[in-house]
């Protein structure tokens, strides 16, 4: 949908949703000589812009192919898409110790499926937070009709304020899933999360980072975690080192930590990105595998661009959602290489006395 003007000098959020989307790709120019530490400067500056604008377009093609939950998991031999995405998030839930009656914070919530399994898995009450207007509009949605409503709530803030929106000392636990990768620095959001729990209160990451393996002194290492930055709307990869060190510097202190993309499963994590129907664990998840087969990418190809051109969907989600075939391309290869996990899993407690 084209913007449209609301009165003079103003635009709907239709609007600012289609200048976000047309404007993402001007953070990803062709890296030429010195340039790409300018690029990288301007994109963590201008986080918010490069997410919104990255998320606006996505996320209607995350719910086409991922469902309700954002993220990767770990596969068992036969395990169906669904079910290993659940027991992914209940092994979070249950490595922090979630009780019942708990007040939990979901940064970067997305559309909410995370949020409802583990209010369900745990008894807890969650409040997702979230940048993304349209995200918020979908989660509230999908958590009605699970009637939830009471157990589940969204809210639309930064992750880089949350004492500013919430006060310090206002949750028992914070858990974020492949989400702080967006932030400008690790250190400002998880100090900030530090901040919002209650002392002795447990935060929980499921981060994306590039391994010990990786080596930027290696082109194609370099490249390869470029792609996942123009892929995926993230300022800057980062190592688990970086993740690590931020934690400590802010004050947390790390009770377990481990990377589930280094256990030796039969069922590799990116799987699903590989578009081998072959591969599928189910027969229902052979549509998944589709999606991201030569067939299933021409089919969404021409069929987001006939969209587009019929404004079913809001300008620049053509352009946009074709980056995502760079990221799945990047994310097989740096899996296959084990320089990336999108699943470095951090259990880091807040001091008593603080």
């Amino acid at each position: 949908m084209a913007p449209v003007a609301e009165e003079k000098g103003t635009v709907t959020e239709d609007g600012r949703q289609s200048n976000r989307m047309e404007n993402y790709t001007k953070f990803w120019q062709k890296d030429v000589g010195n340039e790409k530490e300018v690029d990288t400067e301007n994109r963590i500056g201008s986080y918010t812009d490069v997410v919104n604008g990255y998320y606006d377009a996505a996320t209607l093609l995350y719910e086409y192919a991922w469902a309700g939950s954002f993220h990767f998991s770990r596969f068992y031999k036969g395990e169906s898409f669904a079910a290993s995405l659940a027991r992914h998030e209940h092994y979070l839930a249950a490595q922090m110790g979630l009780r019942p009656g708990m007040r939990v914070l979901d940064v970067g919530c997305g559309v909410g499926g995370p949020a409802r399994e583990i209010a369900r898995f745990a008894d807890v009450h969650i409040v997702g937070l979230n940048n993304n207007e349209y995200q918020i509009t979908r989660a509230r949605k999908h958590t009605k009709y699970a009637g939830l409503e009471d157990q589940v709530e969204f809210v639309k803030g930064d992750f880089m304020k949350l004492v500013e929106q919430f006060g310090p000392n206002s949750f028992d636990a914070v858990y974020a899933i492949e989400a702080t990768v967006h932030a400008p620095s690790w250190e400002g959001v998880y100090g900030q999360i530090k901040e919002v729990l209650k002392p002795g209160g447990t935060f929980g990451v499921y981060e994306w980072a590039m391994t010990d393996r990786w080596d930027p002194s290696i082109p194609e290492h370099k490249e390869l975690a470029h792609q996942i930055e123009i892929g995926n709307g993230i300022p800057e990869m980062r190592p688990i080192q970086k993740a690590r060190d931020a934690l400590v510097s802010v004050g947390f202190e790390i009770q377990h930590e481990e990377d589930l993309a280094e256990r030796p499963d039969e069922v590799a994590w990116y799987y699903p990105l590989e578009g081998d129907v072959r591969k599928a664990q189910t027969v229902w998840d052979m549509f998944t595998c589709w999606r991201t087969s030569s067939s299933g990418k021409f089919v969404s190809h021409h069929g987001l661009a006939l969209l587009e051109w019929l404004h079913v969907v809001p300008q620049g989600t053509w352009s946009v959602c074709e980056t995502l075939k760079i990221a799945g391309d990047a994310l097989v290869k740096t899996g296959q290489l084990k320089i990336f996990t999108p699943m470095y899993l951090v259990i880091s407690k807040k001091p008593l006395e603080q």
